[in-house]
């Protein structure tokens, strides 16, 4: 009997806890939260690219097991001799599959104001469904200097030109939109900043020296091409009186400088205070002809040996995925400096939907559209209940920016 409980003990031990991320998968958006939650309590996650979806390989501990079943996702127990034939599998360089250690988890920010707005925000909708902490950060905190104390930050749906995000039209009249005039200009002043505008051009200056010291930035929606937009034009005033009180400079599109941005160039600026849009960037028109039945984006297929760092951002269970709108859907592929990495594209219109890059030290990543689960999310619609959508491709696509600090960076090769 005792050499028997010894053999069971051993046999544990010799074993791994493999969480597939294929259509076996009950819970996919959940099973990030489960690995981040290893990731807290030391112990390594080695994610196991383009195999079985990207599949999590951890050692067999009966609390991990545990937390699967109260989380609802799926895994197996496998032996060692299982997980070496799987090891040895990927080590082959003919196969496009590639073994990476996660070894510690990223202190994970997002900006986004205090104040409730009308819409909801995808990024903070999957990170508490998949029990990933997180904190809330605004314009005060940034400008105090405060981003170094965090790896990853996300960009909620926001107006870094100081146009309010060019909601004047439709609703300068709404108690929402004339609340957040009155905070955002308060916390302006508070900060020593004549006009909303100048605040959001320092902040969008510490973001960039946050990527170029090392962190990793990730947004979507019009956090992608008004941030860009706002480095860009950051010498120069591209807001008219409506929104900080003097007109814009007629002369602001000659001397925008491209180069200070991220991902864009010479695109032209929506002038217009009335048109909904900030620039030819966006391709939501684009999208808008295609309608519903026919938006979607194919994910590129990258070596994952040697392309690492796109390989771990497109890992999902789908390769082709649902479009879905936002006040910046996509980005029009004219317009991309040549030094970005097009990670998802609607080839029919010549669309990039999902972008990447690097920046000193940092990286960066851009997904046009507001909601994966919801194709036209509008000003006061509910929040999307993501229990309905445990498995959705547009969601991992967001959690595999989360896991990607985390990765040991000697295996990043790109």
């Amino acid at each position: 009997m005792l050499t028997l409980v010894l053999c069971f003990a051993l046999s544990a031990e010799a074993s791994k806890i493999l969480i597939p991320m294929d259509d076996d998968q009950s819970n996919h958006l959940k099973a990030y939260g489960i690995a981040f939650w290893v990731l807290q309590n030391d112990i390594e996650v080695e994610w196991l690219l383009n195999y079985r979806g990207g599949a999590f390989m951890i050692d067999n501990y009966p609390d991990v097991t545990a937390e699967c079943t109260i989380r609802g996702v799926s895994y197996q127990v496998i032996a060692d001799v299982q997980a070496n034939q799987i090891y040895g599998s990927i080590a082959d360089p003919e196969v496009n599959q590639e073994r990476v250690k996660l070894e510690v988890p990223p202190k994970v920010a997002v900006y986004s104001p205090k104040s409730k707005l009308p819409w909801d925000d995808a990024v903070t909708l999957v990170l508490t469904y998949a029990e990933i902490p997180y904190t809330v950060i605004y314009d005060e905190e940034v400008v105090r200097g405060e981003l170094p104390k965090y790896d990853w930050l996300h960009l909620h749906h926001e107006d870094f030109t100081g146009q309010y995000g060019k909601f004047y039209r439709s609703f300068r009249n709404a108690a929402w939109y004339q609340e957040e005039v009155r905070n955002q200009e308060s916390t302006a002043a508070s900060l020593g900043f004549s006009k909303v505008s100048d605040m959001k051009r320092t902040v969008a200056l510490e973001i960039k020296n946050f990527v170029v010291g090392g962190g990793f930035l990730f947004t979507m929606c019009s956090g992608t091409d008004s941030y860009d937009i706002s480095l860009a034009a950051q010498n120069t005033d591209i807001c008219e009186s409506m929104f900080d009180g003097d007109p814009a400079d007629p002369a602001a599109q000659e001397k925008l400088r491209f180069e200070d941005g991220f991902a864009f160039r010479d695109y032209q600026l929506e002038r217009d205070p009335m048109v909904y849009e900030f620039s030819s960037i966006d391709a939501t028109q684009d999208h808008a002809k295609l309608g519903q039945k026919n938006d979607f984006f194919t994910l590129f297929d990258f070596s994952a040996k040697w392309d690492v760092i796109p390989t771990m951002l497109t890992q999902n269970h789908e390769q082709v995925i649902a479009g879905f709108m936002g006040q910046t859907t996509a980005f029009r592929a004219q317009y991309l400096r040549p030094e970005v990495t097009i990670m998802g594209e609607t080839r029919s219109i010549r669309s990039a939907k999902y972008i990447h890059g690097t920046l000193g030290q940092g990286q960066w990543t851009y997904y046009g559209g507001h909601d994966p689960e919801d194709y036209r999310h509008l000003v006061n619609d509910p929040p999307t209940d993501l229990n309905l959508h445990a498995n959705s491709p547009g969601y991992r696509l967001i959690l595999n920016n989360i896991l990607f600090p985390a990765a040991k960076k000697k295996e990043q090769k790109t």
